[in-house]
């Protein structure tokens, strides 16, 4: 029913385009042939116009079609709701996923400007910085926790305040086994989760130390990740002790798996997210968000160029459809030949008056 509701839209405003079309091409040829007649009238000896004024014709016939198209076809489009800024449209959703390093190592305190935050801490701050420049009532949020293994923690979720909360103090650490820190796994499950979603709707942020990252075993992305983020928390240069061992920001691995991800690598320890990398994810955010064009959205433009030919061409015409100027002018050799006629007769009238 509804292809046939389509079909018969379609039928309907490409007839009603054809009749226009067809009537108005017969109605250009009469009106040529009955002021013909009168081109002496208004284009002069030569009786003709300047050489655009030849496609005047056709432009208000294809003005006129273009009109009768338009309006029969937003006559019989369906009504179209507009949902109010800030919601989420069906099927245009945004997604931002958060990878969240909860090995003991991210709690040890050599991060921020003053070095004396947590790694963890310094992860929350950046994910506040990031969310304060985003829209965030248009994105949905999810976050996967890895440590010795992964487990998302929330899927789409638009409250905040839970992803602040798993952010800050909760131990999520507590719900994994002791063990070396599985990152790609983190990637892996977030992969997962991001599959059926729409293409290029998905920012992937990780937030990680980079402490014992294995050298393999790099997930491929999806389509539906448009841009993956990896940002390192930590002193990169000088490390702390952690179960006998020394801990320090790993940037070269973290470098190494954004560049392996086609992604972007940022030291978050001091700085926060650069306004590039936000600007980039709010422009594509915006982009997903365009509705393409439909016939509706067609018929508009066909309406209004239509519109505004039948209304510029009765001026164009007016001012620049002939050079024919109505009326006598003079030219330099007239308006001599004048002067000195009118002096001989000066002349003349001065011997007249002597005799």
């Amino acid at each position: 029913m509804v292809a046939e509701a389509i079909t018969t839209e379609i039928l309907l405003a490409e007839t009603v385009a054809a009749l226009v079309f067809g009537l108005m091409l017969i109605a250009e040829w009469l009106h040529s042939r009955r002021t013909s007649r009168l081109s002496g009238l208004a284009f002069g000896p030569s009786r003709k116009p300047r050489a655009w004024v030849w496609a005047t014709p056709y432009l208000r016939t294809l003005a006129m079609t273009a009109l009768a198209w338009g309006f029969v076809s937003l006559m019989l489009a369906k009504p179209k709701s507009f949902r109010p800024e800030g919601e989420v449209q069906p099927g245009k959703e945004q997604h931002l996923m958060l990878v969240l390093d909860v090995s003991p190592s991210m709690r040890l305190q050599d991060s921020g400007p003053t070095k004396k935050q947590s790694r963890k801490e310094r992860a929350r701050d950046l994910m506040r910085s990031l969310v304060d420049r985003v829209p965030i009532d248009q994105v949905l949020v999810s976050v996967v926790a890895v440590y010795s293994g992964a487990k998302p923690v929330v899927v789409d979720s638009k409250d905040m305040d839970v992803v602040d909360g798993i952010m800050g103090d909760l131990p999520l650490y507590q719900a994994f086994e002791s063990g070396q820190t599985r990152l790609l796994e983190g990637l892996r499950e977030a992969a997962e989760l991001a599959k059926p979603w729409n293409p290029n709707s998905t920012t992937l942020v990780m937030f990680s130390d980079g402490d014992t990252v294995p050298p393999q075993g790099m997930p491929r992305m999806p389509a539906s990740i448009g841009s993956v983020l990896i940002v390192g928390v930590g002193d990169p240069a000088q490390g702390s002790f952690i179960d006998g061992r020394q801990s320090k920001q790993d940037a070269f691995t973290l470098r190494q798996i954004a560049t392996r991800l086609r992604g972007t690598y940022h030291d978050g320890n001091e700085k926060h997210l650069p306004t590039e990398l936000v600007s980039e994810i709010v422009n594509r955010g915006l982009e997903n968000q365009r509705e393409p064009w439909t016939r509706r959205e067609y018929a508009l433009l066909a309406v209004g160029l239509g519109g505004f030919v039948l209304a510029v061409l009765p001026w164009l015409l007016d001012c620049l459809g002939t050079a024919y100027m109505p009326g006598v002018r003079f030219n330099r050799l007239q308006w001599r030949a004048m002067r000195e006629a009118e002096v001989r007769e000066a002349e003349d009238r001065g011997r007249a008056k002597v005799a």
